[in-house]
């Protein structure tokens, strides 16, 4: 069958129209389309956010438990001062009180200017840092014994932890005299590491504000 003119003519209208059709569903698919994948995107990046709140909620409730079960240790270290600010004058008052009342020897002491210390026990100290000041002893001794009494007491008491670093102990030479009074027949002379604890520093939330 063969169409003339005149066909063609009439059929001109419905094939423009069934063209029109034909785009518009095309269009309509691909916008369906697009549309589908936003959606999807949406609801992963929904999905994500969803995850990420659960997980710190979760944090947040494993750190609330950690600092419940580890407030009372925190809160003896600051009271021991070892998280704190050196305490030099509590630390020597300390001493004189042991010295005294031990009755040892004359002692002299000296404290050297505070610095950052890492030790190597202590690679890891979560953001803490680590201060430490170094204090020299000078001091007679009766006997091994006073210096053992002494570096006891001080890690007895509620105070600032501290290292005994180094100790040298040499003999005085008493000449063989006897006499009815105590005399120094040792002499020590040590340094240890009065250790303090410092939180770490958190940066202040800027705000930004804009004038009209």
């Amino acid at each position: 069958m063969q169409l003339d003119k005149q066909d063609w003519q009439k059929l001109q209208i419905p094939l423009m129209l069934l063209g029109v059709v034909i785009i518009v569903v095309v269009l309509l698919f691909g916008f369906a389309q697009h549309y589908n994948v936003n959606q999807k995107q949406a609801l992963q990046a929904q999905q994500n956010l969803l995850n990420a709140a659960r997980q710190r909620y979760q944090s947040s409730g494993a750190e609330k438990d950690t600092i419940i079960e580890y407030l009372p240790q925190y809160q003896a270290l600051i009271n021991k001062g070892f998280v704190s600010e050196e305490r030099r004058i509590e630390w020597v008052d300390h001493l004189r009180a042991q010295h005294k009342n031990h009755q040892l020897f004359g002692i002299q002491y000296n404290i050297s200017q505070q610095e950052q210390y890492t030790p190597t026990f202590a690679p890891d100290l979560g953001g803490f840092v680590l201060y430490r000041s170094i204090m020299k002893l000078e001091f007679d001794l009766l006997h091994e014994g006073d210096l053992l009494q002494l570096t006891e007491s001080l890690h007895a008491n509620n105070t600032t932890p501290f290292i005994l670093r180094d100790c040298e102990i040499v003999r005085l030479n008493t000449g063989g005299v006897f006499s009815h009074q105590l005399s120094a027949n040792l002499h020590a002379q040590c340094e240890l590491d009065w250790l303090t604890l410092r939180e770490p520093v958190r940066e202040p939330t800027s705000i930004q504000a804009t004038t009209p």
